[in-house]
């Protein structure tokens, strides 16, 4: 046995662990839940229950915890221990079946946009049995966690897990309901697939640990442009350094542990940036894993005396970090619904599944870019390193030039058909993408999936693989009703004859070009394409009449917890802009102007010395006045910084504050930005604490 197999899933309950301590009965009915979607069948629930406390008492756990999404970046967990009284009022360890199935988190201190006033505190954690419970460990006792939704009192959702669930059961729903149309009565079950490719960063933590931006923001609120930067090209899979490799195997074996199917480890394009890629697994689990690989990864940098930094864009003017989401569809026969076949149900439900796509992208693109809008990705969506803000797919030429010739059909035929079979027999598959990759497309089709690829590095993709499963959802329900108005009763034809009016409509949202090129935005706008420039607009759409209807219509979300959201991310939004604000007004305060001080200082006393001795000092001069002109604008644009975020700060309405916070503030921050950088640039590094660029950047080694 390997070293990867040996200790893979050791702090899991998983599969083989449910089968030695369950019955086979009870086994099968919790597999039946997790594998078919089944309700979890109660009477089973005791059992479970005693088996994952037997298990978790054997690894040395003291307490259980109902770990949970609220609406905010990361987890939560409250932790309470197997503790309890006997009828003798002595102490003994309990884990009943009401504590595996629901806990009562304090509801009221999280984000709710309204649902929740200050002084209701209830809400609820559900247990998910669709992902396995693991150990999170400690020197004093580990923790049994239970994946889990988040409920309000009166059953509203909280968390970021609910939505997901039902985004995956009404995209079941439409799958299936198309494949009895088409005759299919074996497929009864869909799973989303997904793959979250991580990027990050590393700084030497005794180095981030100087910078009060990086520990409190995660970025770089000020820097000047490194000498090296990624001007070489250099670092994109280039050789990985001895104390990083070090690092990621550490990282690898610790994710195997919980597992994780780490797979891929590479060095990313701007210097100390790093990719993790896992193997495909079901979304909801795949998902869970990346919010439990961004901690761990950060527990094992600092033990390897690293700052792990997830944010976008840490260092402007360099590349950011996303977080590419692979997303596709399979059944429970093995099917891959974006993948082509030899048999031809196959391929016109590859070919549905395409259209039901391309429907959901034309007609929902605000939805998609919603999911991707946030404070930290804006510095990121559009730059030379990222797909740009708006929301196109690219097929690849091959693919494209098959779905060109079934638009351009005036007759069907038994024939053509078989044509149009044969050429997707003939597509390459997985080990040969069908044509050369389109970095720049933010929803890039590759081999046998889609590949969201404008998702930020430091999201819980749930939102992003929400928004993929309703927008083909919508595309299928909307297909499905379009064929059971068709006349003739092959169904077959009828789908390639919908599938070339489909192709018509949705033209505006297919391009396979490049997306950094500075007239697609002229070109977008010209084909009716969503464009949001930031994000407090792009946000401002799930508030939308077209949103809100959507969103009930498919079951996924009522208005109220629509409006809820919008209003969550409007204001967690602006709350990160706000602070990235003051950090850098504290920062000018505390770093900036004291060292501009001591360099006017040093500067005059070099004059002095110059004309004491008579030496020409017109230099000098001119190096205090660019000094001394920096440090008056640097001044004065602080103070009028401060003054307006105040202002901002004000405004009670959320959009508003959060619009004011991307323009306005956006601008005036800018323009300090660019004065303190040049001032980096002009000031001794003696007096300039702050560690720069190249320095961060260049520790590692």
């Amino acid at each position: 046995m390997g070293k990867i197999v040996e200790n893979y899933g050791e702090l899991v309950f998983n599969r083989k662990e449910m089968k030695k301590r369950l019955s086979a009965t009870v086994f099968e009915k919790y597999m039946n839940t997790i594998q078919e979607g089944e309700a979890l069948d109660q009477s089973i629930a005791e059992d479970i229950a005693r088996a994952m406390k037997a298990w978790a008492i054997e690894k040395g756990a003291t307490h259980f915890t109902h770990w949970f999404q609220p609406q905010r970046n990361g987890t939560a967990e409250k932790h309470d221990a197997f503790l309890d009284y006997n009828k003798k009022g002595e102490i003994i360890e309990k884990f009943s079946t009401q504590q595996l199935i629901q806990s009562e988190p304090d509801a009221s201190s999280f984000p709710s946009g309204g649902i929740r006033s200050t002084f209701e505190a209830r809400g609820y954690t559900a247990w998910d049995p669709s992902s396995p419970a693991f150990l999170r460990e400690s020197p004093h006792g580990n923790s049994l966690v239970i994946p889990s939704i988040y409920l309000s009192w009166t059953g509203e959702s909280l968390g970021m897990k609910t939505p997901l669930l039902r985004s995956i059961d009404v995209l079941n729903k439409y799958v299936i309901k198309l494949q009895r149309l088409l005759g299919n009565r074996l497929a009864k079950r869909i799973t989303v697939f997904s793959g979250m490719e991580q990027e990050y960063f590393l700084i030497p933590l005794s180095l981030a640990e100087a910078r009060p931006d990086l520990m409190i923001c995660g970025r770089t609120v000020f820097g000047a442009p490194p000498a090296k930067g990624q001007t070489m090209d250099d670092h994109y899979f280039g050789s990985i350094t001895p104390r990083v490799m070090e690092f990621m195997g550490a990282l690898e074996m610790e994710l195997y542990r919980f597992g994780i199917p780490a797979k891929t480890k590479h060095n990313e394009v701007a210097p100390n940036q790093f990719e993790l890629a896992p193997l495909y697994e079901d979304v909801n689990l795949a998902i869970d894993h990346n919010l439990l690989t961004m901690d761990i990864m950060k527990r094992v940098a600092a033990d390897h005396d690293f700052a792990l930094l997830c944010h976008e864009k840490p260092f402007a003017r360099l590349n950011g970090s996303g977080k590419h989401m692979n997303w596709s569809i399979g059944d429970n026969t093995g099917t891959n619904y974006l993948e082509p076949s030899k048999s031809p149900l196959k391929n016109i439900s590859f070919l549905m599944t395409l259209g039901a796509v391309l429907l959901g992208v034309k007609d929902y693109s605000g939805l998609l870019r919603g999911s991707i809008a946030d404070a930290g990705n804006e510095h990121r969506l559009g730059s030379h390193e990222a797909p740009p803000a708006i929301l196109s797919v690219y097929l690849g030429d091959y693919l494209a030039a098959i779905l060109d010739d079934i638009e351009g059909l005036k007759k069907l035929s038994e024939k053509k058909i078989n044509e149009i079979n044969l050429g997707l027999n003939n597509m390459p598959k997985v080990a040969k993408d069908i044509s050369d990759r389109n970095r720049t497309s933010p929803i890039a089709f590759t081999g046998n999936k889609f590949e969201f690829r404008a998702v930020g590095s430091s999201a819980n993709g749930s939102r992003s693989a929400k928004a993929m499963n309703m927008i083909c959802a919508y595309g299928y329900k909307t297909i499905i009703e379009r064929l059971e108005k068709m006349k003739g009763k092959d169904v077959k034809a009828n789908c390639i004859l919908l599938l070339k009016d489909i192709l018509k409509e949705t033209k505006a949202v297919r391009f396979e070009g490049n997306g950094y090129a500075g007239d697609w935005v002229n070109v977008a706008k010209k084909r009716g394409l969503y464009i949001a420039d930031n994000t407090a607009d792009a946000l401002k759409y799930f508030q939308s009449k077209e949103s809100v209807e959507l969103f009930e219509t498919l079951g996924v979300l009522t208005k109220r917890e629509v409006e809820s959201r919008a209003e969550i991310k409007l204001e967690n939004y602006a709350n990160t802009k706000s602070i990235e604000l003051k950090v850098a007004l504290d920062m000018v305060k505390t770093y900036i102007l004291p060292a501009m001080t001591k360099q006017m200082i040093q500067l005059g006393e070099a004059l002095s010395s110059c004309k004491l001795a008579g030496v020409n000092s017109k230099t000098l001069i001119d190096d205090i006045k660019l000094i001394e002109k920096l440090y008056t604008s640097i001044k004065d644009q602080s103070a009028t910084l401060a003054i307006q975020l105040e202002k901002m700060d004000a405004n009670e309405d959320a959009y508003k504050r959060a619009h004011a916070l991307a323009t306005k503030g956006t601008s005036l921050y800018n323009s300090l930005r660019n004065a303190v950088d040049t001032a980096e640039e002009n000031v001794d590094v003696e007096y300039w604490s702050l560690p720069r660029y190249d320095e961060l950047l260049l520790g590692i080694s």
